[in-house]
């Protein structure tokens, strides 16, 4: 499974890159207002430092708005990935970025009948939002166990399922376990993760005994 940061802070990308959690970025205009900063500033400074896709959204609403932008973000740099929204306009937007060999996230999708039409119309990847569905008492794994399910029985399909929304480290093991192909975390849930008692525990206890030793590694 690859793993996708969640998030335009330079600092946590950084970190989390030196230490192999990162395949890819995701970010929205929310994420970019957050940081205070130009989104064509903000997306370069990311591309440089991760290899893989780094979503980059549109925030115009209508065909040739999106088409126009996602050109432009794409220039930014060679994986530069157009996040387009779930709409009429935005799948149209997917058909021609994707006919013309940019990589395209659709994003807010809540039904697997959506997950279908972004595959149809050529998205690299589909971002089905889990913890917002769980938010209004829907399982939000349900969604994604269904798009696995229509993806692999056409294999014609390349679209990659993007897990989005995600809250804790459960729904990315579910995810995990239903063959997503991408999860999108919050530098927060990939340190969750890294966290066990049993883990703190018999690391005391080693360095307990080493230190009764008095010797030194060096």
């Amino acid at each position: 499974m690859k793993f996708f940061v969640d998030t335009a802070d330079i600092a946590d990308i950084t970190a989390l890159n030196e230490a192999g959690m990162v395949d890819g970025v995701t970010t929205n205009p929310s994420i970019i207002a957050k940081s205070g900063r130009k989104m064509a500033e903000v997306i370069a400074e990311i591309c440089a430092i991760v290899e893989g896709p780094v979503s980059a959204e549109v925030t115009a609403t209508d065909l040739p708005g999106m088409l126009a932008e996602g050109r432009y973000l794409r220039d930014i740099a060679k994986n530069v990935c157009i996040k387009v929204p779930l709409t009429e306009a935005g799948l149209r937007a997917c058909k021609t970025l994707s006919g013309e060999g940019t990589q395209v996230n659709v994003t807010l999708c809540f039904s697997p009948g959506q997950a279908l039409l972004a595959a149809k119309a050529g998205a690299t990847f589909i971002s089905p939002f889990v913890g917002r569905l769980d938010d209004i008492a829907q399982d939000g794994m349900d969604l994604i166990a269904d798009i696995m399910t229509i993806y692999m029985n056409y294999p014609a399909l390349r679209t990659e399922v993007l897990v989005a929304s995600i809250r804790h480290p459960i729904h990315l093991i579910q995810a995990a376990k239903l063959g997503a192909h991408v999860a999108t975390l919050p530098p927060a849930v990939i340190r969750q993760m890294y966290k066990h008692p049993l883990t703190d525990r018999g690391l005391e206890a080693f360095l307990a005994d080493w230190k009764k030793t008095g010797q030194s590694i060096l």
